[in-house]
């Protein structure tokens, strides 16, 4: 069993290589992950995409039992796994098509002015408070947030609450972070409650309102599956869209000739988002899933019971998938990246994240066209949160020293 701290600062900071050396040990190797435990994972595209296509064989639950959760966590955690992200055919289905018409392309691209707005609003005040300024903290996450709130139709006095929540909800390092983001959810989960709670009594706009309506009209869905659909979509919907951006602006700031060749023209920024999607991939792995029956998988034979992960960061640095993966190269094309998932679970927000990174990226080096780090590059440092490519704080300044 290969070792591979998937949470150390070299890890992080150049996954190319250490990529190599996990995937030298196999296409499909077993190793220890925090929290999850012992757990097969998959180390290149192609069979990442067959874990996640293969929704029969590869199951998110057994027996009632959802594969990323252990016994000792408590009830109210597991209430809160009743999302569709975690839930197979055909409540994955059913639940999925309540949201699906709020996240369809057009509804998403009508949305593009005003998150351009946002970003650019967010942008003038980034240096508010001084300079040097922490992009992440006054920018990156704040724009998703936002986003997400507006979606939700959440109120904008509440905003500063879910910036401190999904801070707490980052800092999972291991078992005593993994604790303390237990007691960050629980107020979360019971503003939620009172926000779908409202909609029930007074109505509203966005997708609370939406749920609430489904509700009423046919009982599709449960209170404790609205719950978690409003917080699924609320962290998934900011936090890695947060380390998208951050991701981006550090890897620009770093590399002055990618960022005067996107400069140059912005109709190049759908290209380079999805370079930035592969490289940066602030989502390094799946979820969990259950081995439904004995398999063969990459030469490597697996049992009914295990438990695998399809490793997406493997499989977007994968050299058959894309040549010189260990490159930068925001005009690459094709660009066979893995970093929204495949399968039934693809990701229901994958045009809202572009979008997001786009309008930010240009919102920023448009307001600040001097933009630079306020701090040597190799001093910047990652989240130690397993499966999550996150940098903790990326100091910029307008001239930088």
């Amino acid at each position: 069993m290969p070792r591979m701290d998937f949470t150390s600062q070299d890890c992080l900071r150049d996954p190319a290589a250490g990529l190599v050396r996990l995937r030298a040990a196999g296409p499909v190797v077993k190793v220890r992950f925090p929290i999850i435990g012992r757990t097969w994972i998959t180390t290149t595209g192609d069979l990442a995409a067959a874990v996640l296509k293969d929704s029969e064989t590869f199951t998110m639950r057994q027996n009632g039992s959802v594969a990323g959760l252990r016994w000792w966590m408590p009830g109210w955690i597991r209430t809160l796994a009743v999302s569709m992200l975690t839930m197979d055919e055909p409540d994955h289905a059913r639940l999925r098509g309540i949201v699906d018409e709020a996240f369809r392309r057009r509804a998403i691209l009508d949305m593009e002015p005003k998150i351009f707005a946002m970003a650019d609003e967010l942008a003038a005040k980034l240096f508010a408070d001084g300079d040097p300024a922490d992009l992440v903290e006054r920018y990156a996450r704040r724009l998703p947030l936002a986003v997400i709130c507006e979606l939700l139709g959440l109120p904008r006095a509440d905003r500063p609450r879910f910036i401190a929540w999904a801070n707490s909800l980052t800092r999972l390092t291991g078992m005593v972070g993994f604790l303390r983001m237990l007691a960050g959810i629980g107020p979360m989960k019971r503003y939620l409650e009172g926000r779908l709670q409202a909609a029930r009594e007074t109505g509203g706009d966005g997708l609370i309102a939406e749920l609430v309506r489904v509700e009423r009209e046919g009982g599709r869905v449960s209170g404790g599956e609205m719950v978690a659909m409003v917080f699924l979509l609320l962290g998934a919907g900011s936090e890695t869209a947060t380390h998208l951006i951050s991701g981006s602006v550090y890897e620009l700031l770093k590399a002055p000739a990618l960022r005067d060749w996107l400069e140059e023209d912005w109709s190049r920024a759908p290209l380079a988002i999805e370079e930035f999607l592969r490289f940066v991939a602030p989502v390094q792995f799946s979820k969990p899933r259950f081995v439904r029956r004995d398999i063969e998988l990459g030469g490597v034979q697996l049992r009914k019971g295990d438990r695998i992960m399809a490793m997406l960061a493997a499989a977007n640095f994968d050299p058959d998938a894309n040549p010189h993966p260990e490159r930068l190269d925001l005009a690459r094309r094709p660009n066979r990246h893995l970093s929204f998932g495949t399968g039934i679970h693809f990701c229901l927000g994958h045009q809202l994240a572009r979008i997001e990174a786009r309008c930010v990226l240009e919102a920023l080096f448009k307001r600040w066209p001097r933009l630079g780090l306020a701090v040597p590059a190799d001093s910047i440092r990652w989240r130690q949160r397993p499966g999550l490519r996150a940098i903790e704080r990326l100091p910029v300044a307008i001239r930088p020293q």
